[in-house]
């Protein structure tokens, strides 16, 4: 990699398309997916459903959307919705659940992990009375982008998404990076997203899409989700050129996931060795700092004039993400480039 290029690890969300990926937008057959024509769209959205086991998908431009689509299709207003405080429906969403949707968000905490303490979840499950929101949706995250890209335990899920059928509500995973999951774990999808009603993926993130992301789950609730998906201006017309990138990202960009999880943990451990960072081992692709030394801020300054691009992710912490386009050269580079930041900070 290039001394002058900018290393960019903010996100995975960064990476390009590649030349094969540019080669199957531009040969994508389309039509008007309003109408339901547009056969590349039609395929990706059966492959996504398949993957994650589920009955039905629809493909929509964000995970944002994916998630408020979701909410939208499994509540109606005056609902409550509970889900983790650190998640990203909670954090990183305007609050379109509330504003949109019309339904309450109840956030109880997150572990270490990403879970949630089954203890809570049942306090929190209303009892039915006319004063009160119904409890109607659990929303689940894995990986977890807040909790350091943690894998969340199948076992877990499985027990949150019990406490709340029995409570007579549903269960939406959004699942962002759960590829991630899939290959950090050696679960399959499908088993990952068996205990939730629907789930949710983007495309744009580790697959290295240009842009999407996909809602599957059962038919019935799908068909509402692409009524609520036109509502919010989500349904395109030609987007066969999108679901194509989709389509060869799921064919070729899973099983490579595992560099990016061993580029993450040798920036960590690289990281860890300088002294001014607290680093806790990553379990996927998300690299936190927490500053010892310094501010954060200057950190990031120093990052950035030493030309290694990276977000702030709270007080006094920094979020890397390894990604398709930076390869175990770049990481290296990022090292030698942050190394130097070090000395010009100090």
């Amino acid at each position: 990699m290039s001394d002058t290029r900018p290393i960019d690890l903010r996100s995975d969300t960064v990476t390009q398309p590649d030349a094969a990926m540019r080669r199957a937008m531009a040969e994508a057959e389309v039509g008007d997916d309003v109408f339901g024509d547009d056969p590349s769209v039609n395929r990706l959205e059966a492959l996504a459903a398949e993957r994650v086991g589920k009955e039905a998908a629809v493909f929509v431009p964000s995970g944002t959307m994916a998630n408020l689509v979701a909410v939208l299709s499994h509540t109606q207003p005056t609902d409550e919705v509970l889900l983790g405080e650190e998640s990203h429906v909670f954090n990183y969403e305007v609050a379109g659940a509330a504003r949109v949707g019309g339904v309450q968000l109840r956030p109880l905490a997150n572990d270490r992990g990403g879970g949630l303490a089954e203890e809570d979840v049942r306090a929190a499950v209303r009892e039915p009375n006319i004063h009160a929101p119904r409890t109607a949706l659990l929303c689940l995250e894995n990986t977890h982008n807040r909790c350091g890209g943690a894998v969340v335990p199948l076992a877990r899920m499985e027990a949150l998404a019990r406490i709340a059928r029995e409570a007579g509500a549903t269960v939406h995973l959004d699942g962002a990076r759960i590829f991630n999951a899939e290959v950090a774990s050696e679960t399959p999808a499908a088993a990952l997203a068996a205990p939730a009603d629907s789930i949710s993926f983007c495309l744009s993130k580790g697959l290295a899409c240009p842009v999407g992301s996909v809602l599957c789950g059962p038919q019935d609730l799908i068909e509402r989700a692409r009524r609520e998906r036109k509502m919010l201006g989500g349904g395109m017309r030609q987007a066969g050129v999108l679901a194509a990138a989709g389509i060869h990202a799921l064919a070729h960009n899973i099983e490579r996931l595992a560099e990016d999880h061993a580029n993450a943990r040798t920036l960590a451990e690289g990281l860890g060795r300088m002294g001014p960072f607290a680093v806790e081992t990553p379990a996927t692709n998300i690299v936190v700092l927490r500053v010892l030394e310094g501010t954060r801020d200057g950190w990031l300054a120093g990052f950035a004039e030493a030309g290694v691009r990276a977000v702030p992710f709270g007080a006094g912490r920094i979020r890397m993400v390894t990604h398709k386009d930076v390869d175990a050269a770049g990481i290296d580079e990022a090292l030698r480039r942050i190394e130097r930041a070090a000395v010009a900070v100090g």
